[in-house]
Order: C-alpha cells, then structure tokens, then sequence
C-alpha cells in the first residue's frame, strides 16, 4: 500500500519497543518489595555484579530504496570477575543473529550471524565515596559476519567507559565508546564510529522502572549521525519463582541516515540472569 510522504515521515520518526527480561536467581528466590525494587534496579547499572544473559530482539523497516526490513537478535552476555577485593573485570559481548531483507536495494534475503562487539571494563568493587560507579577498558569489533551483508568484514579496536550514579529510586549515566577499524577486507568502507549513551531511570517501591536513553552514534567517515530517542517502562514480577521483566516503549529517531530504518517496529527480549555477586578468578570456569 502506498504511503504519503508525511507517513513516511511519522515512520521513519519513532519505533515501537518491546521487551521481556527475566532473572534467574542463583541466591534466595524469597525477596520482599524492598528486595525485589533493588533487583528492578540492576538491570539500569551496566557494570552491576550480576551474571547476566540478555536476548534483545529489535526489528527496522525502512532501509535503503525498496524500504528493506530487518529483524536481529543480539545475544548479550554479561560475566563480572572478582579480581581481587577492589577491582571487578566486566565482559560485555553483543553477538547479532540477523534475518533481512532487500536492506540495499534488491540484495535479497540474508540470515546469519554478523558482526561481534566485544567490551571488557575494570570496574573498582566499590562506588567512590561520592557514590561514581565507573568502569573503562577496550573494545573490539570481530567480523564474525556469515554473510557480507551482515557486517562489515572489519576488525576494529578501541575505549569504552561508562559511569553512573544509583541513589534512591534514580539511575543515571553515561557510557560511550570509539571503534577503528584498522584490518580486514580493503574493498570495504573503514569504520570509524563514536557511540553515546546517556540513561536515566526511575525504580518504584513496587518495582516499576521508568527510563529514558539515546543511543547518538556518529559515523566520521559518512559524516552522518543516528540519534534514536527510547522512553520504556518496566516492571518486574515473578513466575515460578523467577523475577522477570517486562518492558515497553516508543523509539523517536530524531537523526537517521538517509538510507537508515524508516520503520514502526521494535521488539526485545532481554534475560539478565542471577542476582549472585562478581565471580572470583576461582570461581570461574574457562573450560
């Protein structure tokens, strides 16, 4: 069905988001409202001591001249190590598995994996006396792409930081990184790519948590911004024992590239596990 130019607008303007998230406690299962508006609350920390596997499902619309779509699920893993009494190591892994269609014109229908970004944080055990909870470290693109429309064929390096504060019922932070590409396939574009994500959250006594984030990502090479704007609401119940989270919310792009998602869509599906503490060297197995 055809669309009028101010449709096409309004599309390419917000983006429905949907989410599930469910906890898997390795501790006690018996938490009351104060225990469980705490829990609510670790998800909003990215850095927090908690194993945790999130499984995000996003869909787009609105790519390239025939309006492609596409539907990825990034596996996002989460491991905190104990190095010692002040310092935790935070690995942060987003593995996409991606189903698309005709994203570049006529290209077809491509399913795979794409391209993995792989952070590490040293993070001190304990916020500063002022209440920062902080982390920095490297990050790295792997092209790990099964299809060279689902990545950029690139190995790419370099910094990550976040920093936040969590007092009362309110989250707020930052966390940021840059990635250069410097090996790979020479027939395709070099990436140089700076990624911003302020946060803020608001965590009721009865575990309703209510967010607002922008994910700005600036590209130097195209010279071209992506600004997605992401207001959610979630609250966290139990089933069978386990605390899951469900969350909605509207994404506004209020910056996109030219052949960018134009699309209504958005769904997630986010499962952080545990609410145990970082694992110390021992405790973690690498077999």
């Amino acid at each position: 069905m055809a669309t009028t130019a101010s449709t096409r607008i309004l599309l390419r303007r917000t983006s429905l988001t949907l989410a599930v998230s469910a906890t898997l406690g390795m501790g006690s299962t018996a938490y009351g409202q104060n225990s469980s508006a705490d829990l609510a609350k670790k998800p909003s920390n990215p850095i927090a001591s908690l194993i945790s596997v999130p499984f995000q499902l996003n869909y787009d619309h609105g790519y390239g001249p025939l309006d492609g779509d596409k539907t990825s699920l990034n596996i996002q893993p989460v491991i905190p190590i104990s190095l010692n009494a002040d310092w935790n190591l935070i690995s942060r892994t987003i593995l996409p598995v991606t189903f698309q269609d005709d994203i570049a014109g006529p290209s077809g229908s491509q399913f795979g994996l794409g391209d993995v970004v792989q952070s590490f944080f040293l993070s001190p055990a304990k916020p500063t006396d002022g209440g920062l909870i902080w982390g920095a470290g490297p990050v790295f693109l792997i092209p790990t792409a099964t299809d060279d429309l689902l990545g950029g064929e690139k190995l790419g390096a370099g910094a990550t930081i976040v920093a936040l504060k969590q007092g009362g019922p309110w989250t707020y932070g930052v966390l940021a990184n840059h990635i250069w590409s410097f090996a790979g396939n020479e027939d395709r574009n070099d990436i140089s790519n700076t990624f911003l994500q302020p946060f803020l959250s608001y965590t009721t006594p009865n575990a309703w948590t209510f967010a607002l984030n922008t994910e700005p990502t600036y590209d130097w090479k195209a010279n071209e911004w992506s600004v997605p704007i992401n207001p959610t609401v979630s609250r966290l119940v139990k089933v069978n024992e386990q605390p899951i989270s469900l969350t909605a919310g509207l994404r506004y792009w209020a910056a996109a590239p030219d052949n960018g998602s134009e699309g209504l869509g958005g769904g997630r599906a986010d499962v952080p596990i545990s609410e145990v503490g970082a694992k110390s060297p021992e405790e973690t197995s690498y077999s």
